[in-house]
């Protein structure tokens, strides 16, 4: 689920103009010459400079005010709109707060959970669990799209069913320990649910054969891509995914949370649909309605655990984001910054691009270790 954990202020409330420093005369001392003038008293000067600095502060106020009008008021209240942002600032990534030992640590967990899982739930040389999984939901039923749905419907299970536990099981074992069991028991039927679709995504009953259509591969290819700027944002915090540093639910509001408050889902929508027009068989259109509809489960599910967890902070967030991709910032709900693209270009999402590409060029191999797999 959506899990930086650096809360910023994406803008500043309104600052007054530095005051004009002038001169300041007592009326009782107009007709004394400088020469008979009495050393100030420290004190005073303190006092008056004090005195100039309110009144010079509330002069410029009332000063804008009167000469700018109404767009003086709708500037205030866009700054304020601004400075209201309650939750986290999403993929902000500090290079110097980074240390070396936690991404060792962090390579070395990941090295120690591609082991044993290739050992205990991939390699059929192995344990082989994975072996024994598939074929035992298999054994259900002889059509392929029934058994891709039952493989969704687990995981769909286990993963929102230990998400809403999550409250409750890390005060009883910890937030590191009910991570590693998050994603010890998730991982493994993420991974057989996906191997089967690769395996048999051209079984079942054809139903259109769009792939001779020009330009159909590109937008396709390019619906891909742009999904999974959406369907990873648990790349803004990876240390805590790793359980190296305290897992954490995060309210994320900045970055693709303008766009959409729930980015995984509509980026698994996108890429259900490019790969279903693409495939155009039973299998694609079973798979895509399983995941899309695990995810319409999350959309409410994530919610319910935000307002569980963060209460009035949240409804805020809620009010000012949408589902829909776009709305908040079309009906004028969402107020986006000058700099809003900044947000962009940041290390987490430079990472999903590199990821993305690495794996679309990578298919051929991952389609191959698939087949050898033979669930």
């Amino acid at each position: 689920m959506v899990t930086t954990s650096v809360s910023v202020l994406l803008s500043n409330p309104f600052s007054p103009p530095r005051p004009h420093h002038h001169r300041f005369t007592p009326k009782n001392q107009t007709h004394l010459s400088i020469r008979h003038r009495p050393r100030p008293n420290p004190t005073s000067i303190l006092s008056c400079n004090s005195v100039l600095r309110c009144c010079s502060f509330r002069n410029s106020k009332f000063q804008l005010r009167t000469s700018m009008g109404d767009t003086a008021k709708k500037t205030s209240k866009d700054d304020e709109d601004e400075a209201s942002v309650v939750g986290e600032d999403s993929a902000f990534f500090d290079l110097a707060r980074q240390k070396i030992s936690s991404w060792l640590l962090f390579s070395l967990v990941l090295g120690v959970v591609l082991f044993v899982l290739d050992f205990a739930w991939i390699d059929n040389s192995g344990l082989g669990l994975g072996n024994a999984f598939i074929h035992a939901v298999s054994e259900l039923s002889d059509s392929p799209e029934v058994v891709m749905l039952t493989l969704i419907l687990i995981f769909a299970i286990v993963h929102s069913g230990l998400a809403s536990l999550r409250d409750v099981g890390e005060k009883l074992i910890g937030e590191r320990a009910f991570r590693v069991l998050f994603a010890g028991t998730s991982l493994p039927l993420a991974v057989s649910t996906v191997v089967y679709f690769i395996n048999h995504r051209y079984d079942g009953l054809q139903l259109w054969q769009l792939q001779s259509v020009p330009g159909l591969h590109q937008l396709v290819w390019l619906s891909n891509f742009i999904s999974f700027f959406f369907l990873y944002p648990s790349t803004f915090n990876l240390l805590e995914v790793a359980a190296v540093e305290k897992p954490k639910m995060h309210l994320w509001e900045t970055g693709i949370m303008r766009i959409t408050r729930h980015p995984q889902m509509v980026g698994q929508v996108m890429w259900c649909l490019a790969h279903t027009i693409w495939i155009g068989n039973s299998v694609a259109v079973a798979a895509s309605l399983g995941l899309i509809g695990h995810h319409l489960f999350g959309v409410w599910n994530g919610d319910r655990r935000l307002a569980i967890r963060y209460g009035e902070a949240f409804e805020d967030v809620k009010r000012r984001t949408s589902v829909i991709p776009f709305a908040a910032i079309l009906d004028g709900r969402q107020k986006l910054p000058k700099d809003y693209y900044k947000e962009f270009i940041r290390v987490p999402y430079l990472t999903i691009t590199a990821l993305t590409l690495g794996a679309y060029f990578a298919h051929p191999l991952m389609q191959a270790a698939s087949f050898r797999l033979h669930w």
